[in-house]
Formats: C-alpha cells, sequence, structure tokens
C-alpha cells in the first residue's frame, strides 16, 4: 500500500513500461505492487494493468492506467539534481532517446509526456550566486540551452568568453 501522500501519475495504458523504464532510468527507484483490473472498466477489461506502485529518486508515485482522457502537462515535472555533467548527460539522454523529446533550460519530456527538469546542482549554485553579476551571466547561458553544459555555466559565471 503507497504511503500517505502518493504522486499518482496517469497513463493511457502504460503505466507499467513507464515505472520499468523509470527503476532502470534514475538511481533510488523501483516498481512495486502491480494491481490488475478485477472487472472491465470504461477503458480496459479485467486483468489489465489498472495500477503500479513504483519510487523515482525515493519519491513514491502510482502508475494509474486510465486511458487518453488526461494527459501530463508541464504544469507538473520531476526535477532531478544531477552531480556532474556526466549523470547529466546520462540521465538527459536515456529520457529523450526513448521517444522523449528535448525543451529548453535543462527540461526534456519522457515518452509518456511527462516533464523532467535535468538540473546541475552546479546551475543552482551559479544562478543563486551572491555575486548578482555572475549570476546573471549564468542564467542567461542557461536561457541557451536545452541540456545544461555545466563548464558553459561555470564560464559564463566566471565571466569568461563562451567557447
Amino acid at each position: 500500500m503507497p504511503g500517505k501522500n502518493t504522486i499518482c501519475l496517469w497513463y493511457d495504458r502504460d503505466a507499467l513500461e513507464a515505472a520499468n523504464f523509470y527503476a532502470r532510468t534514475f538511481p533510488d527507484s523501483a516498481v512495486g505492487a502491480v494491481m490488475r483490473a478485477p472487472g472491465d472498466y470504461p477503458d480496459g477489461k479485467e486483468g489489465d494493468v489498472l495500477t503500479v506502485e513504483f519510487t523515482v529518486a525515493g519519491i513514491p508515485c502510482v502508475g494509474l492506467n486510465g486511458g487518453p482522457h488526461f494527459k501530463h502537462s508541464e504544469a507538473f515535472s520531476f526535477q532531478i539534481a544531477t552531480d556532474d555533467q556526466a549523470e547529466t548527460d546520462r540521465l538527459w539522454d536515456a529520457i529523450v532517446s526513448n521517444g522523449g523529446q528535448e525543451s529548453a533550460c535543462g527540461w526534456c519530456k519522457d515518452r509518456w509526456g511527462l516533464s523532467w527538469q535535468i538540473t546541475p546542482r552546479a546551475l543552482l549554485a551559479a544562478i543563486t550566486d551572491p555575486d548578482r553579476a555572475a549570476a546573471k551571466r549564468a542564467f542567461d547561458a542557461m536561457m541557451t540551452m536545452r541540456k545544461i553544459d555545466i563548464a558553459t555555466i561555470e564560464a559564463a559565471r566566471r565571466g569568461a568568453a563562451p567557447g
């Protein structure tokens, strides 16, 4: 049984596939209980996967196969803090290369339409730098990016010319 507060994510019919992808991709992630429908329902049949319990980076979730009625939007996203460029690249590339799509400023969507912010800790440090000019330079550099390039962010923070 999920905890007291669990994020419920609506999928058309492939919550289990999504949960398995998240478990393979993100540390501290796993697939738990799978509940199959005890009877037919408007968008499925008895025995179909109805819900899947899983965790994503330690966050408890339930995937609900509710049909095509509702879609994910950027109003909800997972923000994943990364420690270096290799981790940033690995997570970004896993999402995008599995049928996802790039967006801006470290955001991307997975193949199910769920939004992810792949956010290097170095970016957060740079845009919150007490030196407001340094923070602005890093922020301005971020605004030109899709996937975050830490070396470019750090160079902008220092005031170095790009390239």
